[in-house]
This record gives C-alpha cells, structure tokens and sequence, in this order.
C-alpha cells in the first residue's frame, strides 16, 4: 500500500512552485530598487522580511491543507524553483573564437 497522499503532494508542488516563483520576482524587484536609491539596506530588509513573512506563511498554509506530503511538494518546488532562478540570473560566459590550427 501506498502512504504518500498524491493529491495533497500536487497541491504542495503547485504551490510551491506558486510561491517560489513570486519568491524570486520580489527578490529581483527589491534589488532594482535598492539598486537605484542612494540607501539600499532598508529597501533590501524590508523586501527580505516581507519575501520570508509570505513564504513561511504559505508554507504553513499549505502544511495544514495537506500535511508532511504537501510540505514535501512545496519544499522541492520551491528548491526547483530556485535552481531554475539561479540559471536564468547566471551570465553567460563570452563566446571565443576558436580556430583549429
């Protein structure tokens, strides 16, 4: 017998996903804007604290909609979230030509 309740894990995953994505919009939009301003520190805490807030909020939200198989979800959409966050901000390198002698 199965003991994963698929049903509450789908829901975990989607709004993990949910959650992650507005997770990394925030960050770069409260970067913009510290980036901008003559005193970055304030607008990068309070884009920090509000990002975290709602994070853990939706994630307790969703534990206790489904429990341990939604908190699973949300936890590694979140952390694919993230990897995919992560690949799109890299820079890419410089092409170089390379000629074969």
């Amino acid at each position: 017998m199965n003991g994963i309740n698929w049903g509450a894990f789908g829901l975990g995953t989607v709004a993990g996903a949910i959650a992650g994505t507005l997770f990394f919009a925030g960050l770069a939009f409260g970067l913009r804007l510290a980036l901008r301003g003559s005193r970055p520190m304030p607008v990068l805490a309070l884009s920090a604290m509000v990002r975290i807030a709602a994070l853990l909020a939706a994630g307790w939200l969703v534990a206790r909609a489904g429990g341990a198989a939604a908190v699973a979800g949300y936890a590694l959409a979140f952390l694919a979230t993230r990897f995919a966050a992560v690949a799109l901000a890299r820079p890419t390198a410089p092409q170089r030509d390379r000629k074969c002698n």
